[in-house]
């Protein structure tokens, strides 16, 4: 019976990810996160003292999706199908793969219609303004944001369940919420969300390496892990120049550039030196590496969480 919990709620909590992504009409843990997180930033992000203000907040919220996790888990542990399902759903919600999946493909359509809809369609899915994104660079854009959300949305929670259980998953989630709402080196959120964007680069260090890895391999290309190496490190993030690196190049393609992020320029190094253009040919190549890298860690996270059991 531990066997069966430790594996079918992982199982039938990605599968549900698969079928769904995230319904719009359904109530989602992230919003109840990013309300928290809006109401303690309109709170404390004032005065003075805000780094310190910035890390008690992280700190608490992180813990506290942490503890009440585990004391749910506790609480439906009575039943063993109430906890299979209640962690069903949990991890559902936790995982995030299908939907930007069905989002890339839907920006690579829009582009190709009219460059207006295209600009509109990838502003659902990056933070850099779009207004004045050139075909090109919508459709790298989405490729960019693919790579690093196979490891943000679908690697990282994998590998804090393998490694924390549910509890590890869900804090893992409140991590990542709280660096795209205030882990911005803006003047507003520069500050406050400090702490916030450290504990996520922590939080990623793994997995978003492990996730380049996981890309070259099931492309049959381990030869790009040198390449990997060497633009990885060269992003500003320490941790998302790693799949896109991998996926740069997987595609033989270049990642990278300046981009404008409300309202201001910020300069990225390029990665790769291929500065071809794209296709929906390319989109359909990244979305099966994502998916082949889903399923390889799926089984991975399995076998962690078996070993934990022995």
């Amino acid at each position: 019976m531990d066997i069966l919990i430790a594996i079918l709620p992982l199982v039938i909590g990605w599968c549900l990810d698969l079928l769904f992504g995230d319904p719009a009409c359904l109530p989602h843990p992230v919003i109840w996160f990013g309300r928290m997180i809006g109401f303690c930033e309109r709170t404390f992000n004032v005065g003075e003292h805000r780094v310190l203000k910035g890390v008690l907040v992280a700190v608490v919220l992180i813990l506290m999706a942490f503890i009440l996790t585990w004391i749910l888990m506790d609480l439906v542990s009575v039943s063993v199908w109430l906890s299979v399902a209640v962690q069903s759903v949990l991890i559902f919600y936790c995982l995030a793969g299908t939907t930007l999946v069905k989002e890339v493909g839907m920006v690579f359509k829009a582009v190709d219609r009219s460059l207006e809809e295209g600009r509109m369609q990838v502003g659902r899915i990056v933070g850099r303004d779009t207004a004045s994104l050139s075909a090109h660079e919508i459709r790298t854009a989405a490729l960019e944001t693919l790579a690093e959300n196979l490891s943000d949305g679908v690697i990282a929670p994998l590998f804090w369940y393998a490694i924390l259980g549910l509890p590890g998953m869900v804090a893992y989630k409140m991590i990542n919420t709280l660096d795209s709402m205030i882990g911005y080196k803006n003047d507003r959120f520069r500050h406050f969300g400090y702490m916030a964007a450290k504990i996520d680069d922590v939080a990623n260090f793994i997995p978003a390496r492990l996730t380049a890895f996981l890309m070259v391999m099931v492309s049959g290309k381990i030869s790009l892990l040198s390449f990997i190496r060497n633009y990885g490190r060269e992003h500003a993030s320490p941790n998302s120049g790693y799949p896109e690196a991998a996926l740069a190049g997987i595609l033989n393609c270049r990642f990278g550039g300046t981009h404008d992020y409300f309202g201001k320029s910020v300069y990225k190094p390029y990665i790769g030196e291929n500065a071809r253009d794209f296709d929906y040919s390319d989109a359909v190549k990244a979305i099966a590496v994502n998916r082949k890298v889903e399923v390889i860690m799926i089984l991975i996270t399995v076998g962690v969480r078996l070993l934990f059991l022995l």
